[in-house]
């Protein structure tokens, strides 16, 4: 394989507006995940964007941006468009997707997505943890992942859900939106019109389980600090204050 990290980000934000270049500790919050991905040591890294300001903070310190439209549905048409501006010719095969709004993301939960992507029949890579809490379990805001174990820390995803799943004793996992693409799958992937599934839970991956993709899934030891609100905001600077 030879694989990419894409970022992708935009300004749109309604909780938290500008999010992506919020101050984090003396630098944009898009800068801190920039440089996670760049400590994975796996891959080129790029950030994907439509503002003119995002793209300007990534080559402030040395990275790669490249503009793409505004008016895309979801990052995984942003990096679609992207990977054909940067790489016509199609080098890359492998595309690692890493959310813009993760400063506190783990070089290693980055490099467990790449794995997967090593075995010929996977199509889509990403990542889960296991949920300790009663009230993760419960919530529907902690994506679940149903999944089948192929191994240590493996799984073949079956479905993933915002309801507790799957019922019954036994561990669940949250699922982290981190995506390894085999660069063909993405390309199948956002030609597709939304599927059932997709709409009726609001989650994008079960659009390519629809399709017959198959998603692997690695176990990781975080949950990543998503920032949607000035609150996370203010928790990711103290998380990385204290390095």
């Amino acid at each position: 394989m030879k694989p990419i990290i894409l970022i992708p980000a935009r300004m749109a934000s309604t909780r938290l507006p500008n999010k992506p270049v919020a101050d984090i500790n003396g630098e944009p919050m898009i800068v801190a995940v920039w440089r996670r991905a760049v400590e994975a040591e796996v891959a080129p890294v790029w950030v994907a964007t439509d503002t003119a300001e995002i793209a300007e903070a990534i080559r402030a310190v040395g990275g790669n941006a490249v503009m793409t439209r505004a008016d895309h549905p979801s990052g995984s048409d942003r990096i679609y468009e992207a990977i054909t501006l940067i790489d016509p010719d199609a080098e890359y095969d492998a595309l690692l997707n890493v959310q813009g709004d993760l400063p506190t993301v783990t070089p290693e939960t980055i490099r467990a997505i790449l794995s997967p992507l090593e075995t010929p029949e996977v199509d889509v890579s990403t990542a889960v943890a296991l949920i300790h809490s009663e009230e993760e379990r419960n919530a529907s805001s902690v994506v679940k992942m149903v999944g089948t174990p192929l191994g240590e820390r493996r799984f073949r995803a079956l479905y993933f859900t915002r309801a507790t799943a799957p019922w019954g004793e036994g561990p669940l996992y949250h699922h982290i939106g981190l995506y390894g693409w085999r660069r063909s799958a993405l390309e199948r992937f956002v030609k597709l019109p939304p599927s059932p599934l997709e709409l009726r839970e609001k989650l994008e991956q079960l659009r390519a389980l629809e399709a017959g993709m198959r998603i692997d899934a690695m176990q990781v030891d975080e949950v990543p600090l998503g920032v949607d609100t000035a609150a996370d905001l203010d928790r990711a600077r103290q998380m990385l204050a204290r390095g």
